[in-house]
């Protein structure tokens, strides 16, 4: 346990102010010690940060940084505790020779994060594959299999993100992988990079190359391991919202990639299931806002317009703001409710 640590090292947006007392775990038997001592105080769980924007005022209380690695086989299952890098078991899995989650290679984060926000990239998601999460009850003081068809999965969400599951700390998870191709590959960004580059996405080491090639063109690579080789962001700020048909018709106006009516609409059905779920960089777009927007320290990258970037020095309450200003700007000029798929941790102060 480490008392005062300034917790901007541990987010990928690099800001943050103290947490009262720190527990970095590196296994599941120093997470459930810590878990012990936190029995009746409050509890922040981070895992990499890649999906945090924690207060100047720190977090009061305890904080847990989840930072285990292990990984087994039971089969065709494939066992990762929360804390594991999230690309670590995609690999992993591509080593086993198995199928399922290739897709989302290189997304930040670990795999406890990327069930509660139930990642999704190029057509594949969490929920395909989940077969069951194992979590510590702190109510109860149990621990407790659940079956992911209890999860409430959709898009960018879980049961975890609910009150009725605010106590429950993600501890592993299993996941059910085949020998096969679970999805096609339809994406059309990653399509275009196949045909550039000739991969062969009969395999799933050339998939994985056209996703880690497709995920740089646009900016979305980030390693905890060497944070200083990569932007202070924390990837795509707002989820796509669903909007009426009418909406869907006028935002197509501001596709910038030369793609026709019917491929945007099928990336939509990609990213968010149903085709009214529209892109939220068109959404900022035709509210006004401009790539390379500048307030201070804090800006929307230039080519990147969903990736809200600390440029160096900016705190957390500056990029708190201008969130606000995004989404009261979204709603006051489109009607449009546009909602942040980072956390917010901590204390902020509404302008």
């Amino acid at each position: 346990m480490q008392s005062n640590v300034l917790l901007a090292s541990y987010t990928s947006l690099a800001v943050g102010g103290p947490a009262e007392q720190l527990y970095i775990c590196d296994s599941n038997e120093s997470l459930m010690a810590a878990l012990a001592v936190a029995a009746d105080q409050q509890l922040w769980t981070l895992g990499y940060g890649a999906n945090a924007l924690i207060s100047d005022d720190g977090l009061p209380g305890i904080t847990i940084v989840m930072r285990t690695s292990a990984i087994t086989r039971d089969g065709d299952m494939l066992v990762a505790d929360a804390g594991v890098w999230w690309d670590d078991l995609v690999q992993f899995a591509i080593q086993e020779n198995l199928w399922g989650l290739e897709l989302m290679s290189a997304i930040p984060g670990g795999v406890g994060a990327a069930i509660v926000g139930n990642i999704a990239a190029y057509g594949q998601a969490i929920a395909d594959t989940l077969a069951w999460v194992e979590v510590f009850d702190r109510d109860s003081g149990q621990t407790r299999r659940l079956p992911a068809s209890e999860l409430d999965f959709g898009y960018r969400h879980s049961a975890f993100q609910t009150k009725e599951y605010k106590n429950a700390v993600i501890l592993r998870a299993g996941f059910a992988l085949q020998h096969q191709p679970i999805k096609e590959l339809e994406y059309q960004a990653a399509l275009d990079v196949i045909q550039e580059k000739h991969y062969d996405i009969s395999m799933l080491d050339g998939r994985r190359e056209a996703i880690l090639e497709t995920r740089r063109r646009a900016g979305s690579l980030w390693d905890y391991h060497h944070p200083e080789s990569y932007l202070h962001t924390a990837g795509s700020f707002f989820r796509n919202p669903l909007v009426s048909d009418e909406a869907v018709e006028k935002l197509m106006a501001f596709e910038e990639n030369g793609r026709t009516a019917e491929m945007v609409r099928k990336q939509n059905q990609l990213h968010g299931g149903v085709s009214k779920r529209v892109s939220a960089a068109h959404v900022l777009l035709a509210a006004g806002f401009q790539r390379g927007q500048t307030w201070g320290s804090v800006r929307l990258h230039p080519d990147h317009i969903l990736k809200i970037e600390n440029t160096g020095g900016a705190s957390a309450q500056q990029i708190y703001d201008v969130t606000q200003e995004i989404i009261h700007t979204v709603r006051e000029k489109l009607d449009i409710d546009l909602v942040p798929e980072v956390r917010f941790l901590g204390k902020f102060e509404e302008a």
